[in-house]
């Protein structure tokens, strides 16, 4: 089928013209890109992109397929898909299809053939903005109008679009500890991760009250990652503020921070935000660096913390807060994904702390 000419209009007016790949139509979302050069399947599946353009820099895109295996939630739930070219032949002993069929499959609106570098350096030099893909129409005067009037994703609550209607058992694991999982927007390596190393997880409804959590009597909360303004979650972060202290908590991505919310910290939006698997963050408890993956638009301001707290990792490409523990909370939380595997497993080591975390509350209790 012959590709159809698309457009992709900013706020600003800026336009690249390309042709369809995915989905035709038309689609508004906040444009970010992403240095990923693997795992497109995992980030277009990625719950915390709600609301969201998603802009690949790595050139050539889709070239091992997908697979049904590879999904981090039911459905994609960005917004719209960039890329410079998306391959037209795919090949690797996994594949089950073309990752243009599972675009138009899941009706996601996308464009490839625009210069993805310029894109990109725009998006660096004046933020993230809001942007317009159509298949459909190409007045960009009046499309950029459009996205002027489309909804900024400051103040906007998307958590409610991906987490779970109802509560539910994640699979079967060995019992070690009973942990409830916030679901924010969960991906499933982290809930894979969880039940791999002895956890018997729960998943709960980002609405779900404090009351009925502590009634369930686990023994750790954990907080999901997920899209979006967290100062627009009030409902969770009340809850979360009511929980402080009566269980041991586990924070990643918007998980921390709401975390830090609840505790009375700030937070405020990046300029273009981290998206990709190579973000150097700084252990600042040992002093080794960890490779990490990233996908998130907001950040905690680390003068902010209550004076308890402990600043543990920090971003070195823009020295943003990337984790913090409160001892006397019990309670502690990264900004990036530990499950994300961006080449190495340096991550790995929070799920044991997690758990030492939970069996010095239990002797806490038991004194």
């Amino acid at each position: 089928m012959k590709a159809v000419p698309t457009v992709l209009v900013l706020e600003d007016g800026t336009y690249f013209a390309g042709v369809s790949f995915g989905a035709e139509g038309k689609t508004f979302g906040e444009v970010v890109f992403n240095t990923g050069m693997t795992g497109y399947q995992e980030i277009i599946t990625d719950p915390s992109y709600a609301g969201q353009i998603v802009t690949m820099t790595y050139p050539l895109i889709g070239n091992y397929g997908v697979n049904s295996h590879d999904n981090e939630s039911v459905k994609p739930f960005l917004n719209g898909f960039i890329v410079k070219e998306g391959a037209n032949v795919y090949s690797n002993w996994r594949a089950e299809g073309s990752l243009n069929e599972f675009l138009k499959d899941h009706n996601i609106v996308g464009i490839q053939g625009i210069d993805t570098r310029a894109l990109t350096r725009k998006i660096r030099l004046s933020g993230a903005m809001r942007g317009v893909i159509s298949t459909h129409d190409d007045d960009v005067k009046t499309l950029a109008e459009e996205v002027k009037k489309s909804p900024s994703i400051e103040g906007l609550d998307l958590v409610q679009a991906v987490s779970t209607g109802k509560s539910y058992f994640y699979r079967k694991s060995p019992k070690a500890y009973n942990i409830i999982a916030i679901d924010f927007g969960v991906k499933e390596h982290i809930l894979n991760l969880l039940t791999e190393n002895g956890f018997k997880v729960k998943v709960v409804p980002a609405a779900t009250v404090s009351k009925d959590i502590l009634a369930a009597k686990p023994d750790g909360i954990f907080l999901s990652n997920g899209p979006g303004d967290p100062r627009a979650v009030s409902y969770a972060i009340a809850e979360i503020r009511n929980l402080l202290g009566k269980l041991p908590i586990f924070g990643i991505c918007l998980g921390h921070q709401l975390l830090a919310l609840a505790m009375g910290a700030k937070t405020y939006k990046l300029k273009f935000g981290h998206h990709g698997s190579n973000h150097p963050v700084k252990n600042l408890r040992n002093g080794k660096v960890e490779i990490t993956a990233q996908n998130h638009g907001f950040a905690v301001e680390p003068g902010s913390l209550p004076k308890s707290t402990n600043v543990t990792h920090i971003n070195l490409n823009d020295n943003t807060l990337e984790g913090f523990s409160a001892p006397e909370l019990f309670a502690f939380s990264v900004q990036y994904h530990p499950e994300a595997a961006p080449g190495p497993h340096d991550s790995r080591y929070l799920f044991n702390e997690y758990i030492n975390l939970i069996k010095a509350f239990k002797r806490r209790k038991n004194v």
